[in-house]
This record gives C-alpha cells, structure tokens and sequence, in this order.
C-alpha cells in the first residue's frame, strides 16, 4: 500500500515510517521541522518538506494514497496556554487542511494520533468511553481535529481511527525543546551537570509509554477491520508515576544526585493523568513490552550519544505576564 505520514520527522512518525517500510509499503511523507530532526526521516521514504496548512500542497502529495497517518502537531501542553495561536494553527488548521484533502483524493482510511491531553479532569484512568474535557488549547484543538476527521470522514465514507497514545519517551525524542518532553528535558538537563526542574510541587502522576509498544498497536490500527470508527488509547496502565519519582529514577539511571529545583505550576496543568489500556487488551491483545526505567535507559543512551545541547527557544510566546513560567520568559533551561 501507499502510506502518507504527517509529522514524518518527528519521533513518532519517523518510528512509524520505518514500521510501514518494514511491511513493505511505500511511504511518504511531509514535515515542518518545527519539532522534529531531519535525519529521523527514513532513507526509504519520500520525504517533502512542507507544512499541513498548505492545503494545495497536501492534495498534490496525498494522490493515490491509500491510507494516511496525521502525526503532525505542536505537541505543546503547557506553551499552547501562552502560544494558543500557532498551536492552534498547526492542530485544528493543519488537521482540517490534510484531512480535507485526503478525502478529496479518496484515501481509504485516516489514521489520527490524538493525545490524553483530551481527557483533562476526568477521573484516572481514563477510559475511551468518557466526554473529552480537555483544559488547555493544545487539548481543546485535539478534540476539534477528532471531530472534523469523524464528521468529514463519515459523510464522505472514509474509513477513520483516532488513536490516544499518552507521554511516549524513546529514541528520536526531540531533547533540547524547553518547552515539552519532560523525561528528554530532564536527561539533556542532567548529562550537562544541571539539576531538574519541576513545575508545582511535583506530585502530578504520569506513565509514559516506551515508542516500540506504541509502534506495535499503532500498525494494527493501520490496517485492521476491527479499528474503523474506533478510539484506541496508547500506552501502559502499570506504571502510574509522579514527576518527583520521574527525576529520581533518572538521577539514578545516571549516577547524579538530584537536588530538583521547583518553580510554580503552570496553569491548566492536569493534576493526575493515566488512560486505560483494557480497551487495546481486549481488541489487539496490547502488551507493554518495556519498562519505564529501560526505556529512560534508552533514552539516556540516545541523547548520550547524539550529546547533550542547549535547548532552543524556537518558538515565541504569545502572551506574556505573571502566570508565564520564568523559565520561558528568562531562558533559563
């Protein structure tokens, strides 16, 4: 089949290319570069460096493709409560832009990697069959995409899925991105002698999900029957963690004796955060495969030997006050 993945360069559409090539499909794909490294891109894929939003531009490369992975998004949580207008503009506007064009060329199934962050205050853990109550505008942009793909899809009968992955780590993670990517920060944080820094009190719960357990059930959802009209969360239920044991068992991954240092909360900040993976069990057998310590070892071993670097404010705040975090304002990661 041919296979067109948005997001191609970042972490999880370039493990993604590399799976669907593994099959033996063609795969293409397109992307801005504003989150993701040029040399994730596979050297099998047909890679065009472009954005969503250019809507004449995704008709073109979507021709005569049969399925189409959206993995682009300005995955920013956080930022998107200061930057809400490039973040909405690469969610909704870019969502809207290539699933439009997707069906004008008659792709069979749409594939849209959505985010937990849909969930927002609903009670842990979060199960597929609960309202999205999303609290930021990354969140709110989300849930929109999802509607627009189930609206469009349904009136011009093409196939969709929506898939929930939740806090993935591993390899290909963009590390020197202040503004998301807790587990990177930290390690990048860590490798040149610096202490962590944690927003609030650090209490917040988590589990991260390794790539390669994403990968497993994200090709299933690809191609199955069973997943049309379906939405999957992503990632394991186990390993319910909070950000000050985050910091912990990275310190001790690498020898560093952490002293966090703490500054406030940042808005809109959801306090507790897990999906339920019952929903993946039962329809695609899903097992987590990895760890949470071995998959930061991964990740410590990747950053490692890539080498730590400074971390890159490339991109600029919007609204700037007394609720911005100082470690925005002042640069100071």
């Amino acid at each position: 089949m041919k296979i067109f993945i948005s997001g191609i360069a970042g972490f999880l559409g370039s493990h993604l290319a590399d799976k669907m090539i593994s099959l033996n499909h063609k795969v293409s794909g397109c992307d801005n570069l504003i989150g993701g490294y040029l040399d994730n891109v596979p050297n099998k894929a047909n890679f065009h460096q472009v954005d969503c939003n250019d809507y004449s531009t995704m008709v073109k490369l979507t021709k005569n493709i049969d399925i189409v992975i959206h993995c682009a998004a300005t995955a920013y949580e956080g930022f998107s409560v200061f930057s809400p207008n490039i973040v909405t503009k690469n969610i909704v506007g870019s969502s809207v832009s290539l699933i439009s064009a997707s069906i004008s060329n008659k792709v069979k199934r749409i594939l849209y990697c959505s985010s937990m962050a849909r969930y927002g205050t609903n009670k842990v853990p979060f199960t597929e069959k609960m309202p999205p109550k999303p609290q930021d505008p990354y969140g709110i942009g989300k849930v929109a995409g999802e509607d627009f793909l189930k609206n469009l899809c349904d009136v011009h009968n093409v196939e969709w899925v929506i898939a929930v992955p939740h806090n993935i780590i591993g390899p290909r993670q963009k590390y020197d991105d202040p503004y998301r990517n807790v587990a990177s920060i930290m390690i990048n944080l860590m490798l040149q002698n610096r202490q962590p820094i944690i927003y609030g009190n650090g209490k917040q719960k988590r589990c991260f999900s390794f790539i390669q357990d994403d990968i497993d059930i994200l090709s299933k959802l690809v191609f199955s029957k069973k997943a049309n009209k379906q939405i999957i969360n992503i990632g394991p239920d186990e390993e319910f963690v909070s950000i000050n044991d985050l910091a912990k068992i990275i310190g001790n991954l690498l020898n560093f004796k952490i002293k966090p240092i703490y500054k406030k909360g940042r808005p809109q900040e959801v306090f507790l955060a897990n999906c339920s993976a019952n929903k993946a069990r039962k329809l695609f057998n899903y097992k987590t495969q990895c760890s949470l310590k071995n998959g930061l070892n991964e990740m410590i071993n990747y950053i490692k030997e890539r080498g730590s670097r400074p971390f890159k404010y490339h991109l600029d705040l919007e609204i700037v006050n007394k609720l911005t975090p100082d470690t925005w304002k002042n640069k100071i990661f």
